[in-house]
């Protein structure tokens, strides 16, 4: 046990000997290590407009496949809620936004079957947008790329976030 404690202790300080400034992020091979060891904590913007349709974002990638998301994103060491979702506004949809401080509603996602990144506590928050959402990021006719968003009257049916379903009004 001392030596298996030694040597975990040993790679720890490689790992952190390579990690100049962790609370920017760090590698991806890293984060999905660590995300099958922890929860992870994660803000999602629920952004609706005058028309009470909601935003959503383009997801694909390797653990979570292709479909339509909330923009979200995962808290940051020694980072803000509020830093957070200024963050993800600003990264996904390329504005800002404003939202009330205290969280809509908080979710927990288990799902063992995935490689990793199978806990997460989700906080929600009411957003509301400050100026337009990128234009040549809104979704066409076409399949979308990953980072498109687009409004959405009703749940599509690649929403990605079961949880979720519920915020979208029955049509």
């Amino acid at each position: 046990m001392q030596k298996e404690n030694e040597a975990i202790l040993k790679a720890i300080k490689l790992l952190e000997s390579n990690l100049s400034h962790p609370e920017h992020g760090i590698p991806e091979a890293l984060f999905l290590f660590v995300s099958r060891l922890t929860p992870l904590v994660n803000v999602d913007l629920l952004i609706r407009n005058e028309q009470e349709q909601i935003l959503l974002t383009w997801r694909s990638d390797a653990i979570f496949g292709q479909g339509w998301h909330l923009p979200g994103g995962c808290v940051r060491i020694g980072e803000s809620f509020a830093d957070r979702i200024a963050a993800v506004a600003a990264n996904e949809l390329g504005t800002g936004v404003t939202f009330a401080p205290t969280p809509l509603a908080v979710y927990e996602t288990v799902d063992s079957t995935r490689p990793a990144r199978t806990h997460h506590v989700s906080l929600l928050f009411d957003c509301k947008l400050t100026g337009q959402p990128r234009g040549h990021w809104k979704h066409k006719d076409k399949l979308p790329e990953a980072g498109a968003w687009a409004w959405h009257s009703t749940c599509p049916d690649d929403f990605l976030q079961a949880d979720y379903r519920r915020l979208f009004r029955s049509s």
